[in-house]
């Protein structure tokens, strides 16, 4: 296993070396308008896959796909000579679907702009069905706590009062006694 570090500068020297070589080296007509977005190498530094994207249709793509299969021998001689490493990796191209991905999250946010837009326009003029504030609040606190206490028969006052009756009965039975 080799170094992390060296795994990353390894696949952007092999990103730098085989976009050079597409525009300088490979003269296959059916190479498109390719772009090397990037480039990542295993950890053993045993193989190596580069990302890329073609600008045009689907059979531009395709073609592009087969031109860059088709060179990849001698793209890979080339990343070994200008690298200068004992085991070149072998080469992988993959389409990139980061652009399609982006492409598409584009639609969809311009799809939400749309209705957020209709929703918008719709609120305009409309009214609450019921009260704007449909939540109960509590009661705001007036200060007549005790008045509510006496009226409910609870309360410090309503309970001496109990108390204290219960109590002169207590005593009356005792003196007859």
């Amino acid at each position: 296993m080799a170094d992390p570090a060296r795994a990353r500068k390894l696949a952007v020297r092999i990103r730098q070396i085989v976009s050079a070589a597409i525009e300088t080296q490979i003269k296959d007509p059916r190479l498109g308008m390719v772009t090397v977005t990037d480039a990542r190498v295993t950890s053993d530094l045993r193989e190596a896959t580069v990302f890329y994207t073609v600008y045009g249709d689907e059979t531009q793509i395709a073609d592009s796909a087969k031109a860059l299969a088709s060179a990849t021998g001698v793209l890979r001689s080339t990343v070994g000579k200008q690298t200068g490493i004992k085991f070149v990796p072998s080469l992988e191209f993959v389409a990139d679907i980061v652009p399609d991905t982006a492409r598409e999250l584009e639609e969809a946010l311009e799809r939400a702009r749309h209705a957020d837009a209709e929703l918008a326009r719709a609120r305009e003029g409309a009214s609450y069905a019921g009260e704007p504030d449909p939540y109960r609040r509590p009661a705001e606190d007036d200060g007549d706590d005790d008045l509510r206490d006496l009226d409910h028969g609870s309360g410090p006052t309503a309970a001496g009062t109990a108390d204290d009756s219960a109590d002169e009965d207590v005593a009356a039975q005792r003196s007859v006694m």
